[in-house]
């Protein structure tokens, strides 16, 4: 499946409350709407926390960009799905979407990237860190360092950084690994374009579940200590830290026709 990634800075004005309640209550449910006729096949909203472990992740990488405030996560089964946007029904549904998006986000500041999943840890399990569950979810969006290719950063990710945490994540006490790399697409320029995005986009994103009880307790427990240690200095390889964002939320499933 091909997944589109879009995290979001709210409209001037709102507040993160207002912002994630008209995004649950009224756009969630519009996206819910246009589902079949856009070919979606799974849309989960991924809701930023305002949780002192956001300050404690940035913080410990020497400071990062700040948090977004939510993250929308599409999925299609097939590439080719993406075609529905074209048809008719498709470009009127989009634009339906479109103008409901001026009411709540800051467009220009909130990045789209199209991306693929590599399964780390715990592949096969799904896992949703919902409103009422202990787990939440962590989503670490990077940029690599100036000096390297998106290729190096990816290749370098995928085969020396993903065993490194498969080695330490019983330390982490982590439920769930995954990488997600950014690839190029022709659709991207006609989401990016009539929204006017000026932020490019990320190179991917690491994305982890956890139960928040377990990293609040991280600092205090010397092999999950360690294994963040070991993770932060390795990912010096490949992130540049402070053009990337890390935090945690819930997420809030809207559709899933797996």
């Amino acid at each position: 499946m091909i997944r589109l990634i879009y995290p979001l800075r709210r409209k001037a004005g709102m507040s993160r409350e207002e912002f994630q309640q008209y995004w649950r209550d009224v756009h969630g449910p519009l996206v819910a709407q246009h589902s079949t006729t856009l070919a979606i096949h799974r849309y989960i909203q991924l809701h930023t926390l305002d949780d002192p472990i956001n300050d404690a992740l940035a913080e410990a990488r020497g400071g990062t960009e700040p948090e977004y405030d939510g993250v929308a996560e599409l999925w299609w089964q097939h590439e080719n799905d993406l075609a529905a946007f074209g048809t008719a029904a498709g470009q009127a549904a989009g634009t339906e979407l479109l103008e409901d998006e001026k009411n709540f986000i800051d467009l220009a500041n909130s990045p789209l990237w199209f991306a693929y999943e590599y399964p780390q840890v715990n592949p096969s399990e799904y896992i949703v860190a919902t409103q009422h569950s202990p787990l939440v979810k962590l989503f670490y969006c990077l940029r690599q360092p100036a000096s390297q290719s998106l290729e190096a950063c990816q290749h370098y990710w995928r085969t020396h950084h993903g065993p490194l945490i498969r080695s330490v994540s019983t330390g982490f006490r982590m439920q769930r690994y995954l990488q997600v790399h950014y690839t190029p697409h022709e659709f991207e320029p006609q989401l990016t374009g009539p929204r006017g995005t000026q932020v490019p986009p990320y190179k991917g994103q690491a994305e982890a579940w956890f139960s928040r009880a377990d990293l609040m307790a991280m600092a205090n427990v010397p092999e999950a200590n360690r294994a963040m240690e070991i993770a932060i200095e390795d990912e010096k390889h490949f992130i540049d830290f402070t053009r990337s964002a890390i935090f945690i939320g819930k997420e809030r499933v809207f559709i899933d026709r797996r």
